[in-house]
């Protein structure tokens, strides 16, 4: 079997400038910021994000990478509009399309089955349509009324994190909730995965490890092995999102010149640098879990 074994670098090598790269995980929770912080490190640039979003985006934002932003919320819960995001966002510095949760599943799903669009209610009679005027009704075959014709949304990349995968592209997630990622790699012509743990192929022989596995290896791109690669979003069960550290982050969009300052602390770094300077690996793991 193929190693697909690489490095943070190597994934963001195969990224090019304009690229719809769409980004798992929800909010602050299991996002791939090891990799996203290693996109900010490079010089890529006009990129179109399709995610449910949280700090993923705004860091993204901010550092002036994102051209288009697909989103149905950019959350860190908490904090209930990620700050970078609303900076962006209110400056007009992004072209938009803001849809409904379940509309972007919708558009993930039909990227999936490589369906130009899916049917669906959500979004008759509110300023869904409004606000984007690309959005078109289909009328149905059946019952004469008009729906709303949510069109695919194909990604050139997927990037997301793991609590465990093995060399040959088997992921798992053992947390409560998958999300949308099953999707998200179904819908990409590539798939990049961070994991928390790399393990021997032997550990999926177990059935009750693999019935945590949800999509096929062969979705898998590349695997890049990183501890906490999801810091300081959660990666449930292994640990929670980081509080004092969004607080701090949220902090600095109110500063002039904060987010170099973060940066320059917390991104223009090594990912082993970044983990000291958050506590450890040690810290990290004791973070408490959210409740959802």
């Amino acid at each position: 079997m193929a190693n697909k074994q690489m490095g943070a670098a190597d994934v963001v090598a195969k990224i090019k400038d304009g690229m719809t790269v769409g980004i798992g995980g929800w909010g602050p929770r299991r996002k791939p910021m090891a990799l996203v912080r290693e996109i900010l490190r490079s010089p890529l640039k006009d990129l179109t994000v399709v995610s449910y979003g949280g700090a993923d985006v705004g860091m993204l934002c901010a550092s002036g990478k994102v051209k288009k932003l697909v989103f149905a919320f950019v959350s860190l819960d908490f904090i209930p509009l990620e700050p970078y995001f609303r900076q962006a966002r209110q400056s007009g510095a992004l072209e938009v399309m803001e849809i409904d949760e379940g509309m972007m599943l919708l558009g993930l799903k039909a990227a999936a089955m490589r369906a130009p669009f899916i049917p669906t209610r959500v979004g008759l009679g509110t300023d869904v349509l409004v606000r984007n005027p690309g959005l078109k009704l289909v009328g149905s075959p059946y019952d004469e009324r008009d729906w709303v014709a949510m069109p695919a949304l194909p990604l050139d990349v997927a990037l997301l994190h793991v609590d465990r995968a093995d060399v040959r592209g088997v992921c798992q997630i053992k947390g409560p909730d998958l999300y949308m990622d099953e999707f998200f790699v179904r819908a990409a012509k590539q798939s990049f995965v961070s994991c928390d743990e790399l393990v021997d192929s032997a550990y999926f022989e177990n059935g009750d490890e693999a019935r945590h596995v949800y999509w096929e290896r062969a979705h898998t791109t590349g695997v890049v092995h990183v501890p906490a690669g999801a810091h300081p979003s959660s990666c449930a069960p292994l640990y929670g999102f980081d509080v004092k550290h969004f607080k701090e982050y949220a902090a600095s969009a109110k500063e002039a010149g904060g987010w170099q300052q973060y940066a320059e602390r917390y991104v223009y770094c090594s990912e082993q640098e970044y983990l000291e300077r958050v506590g450890g690996i040690d810290a990290v793991r004791k973070l408490p879990l959210p409740v959802f």
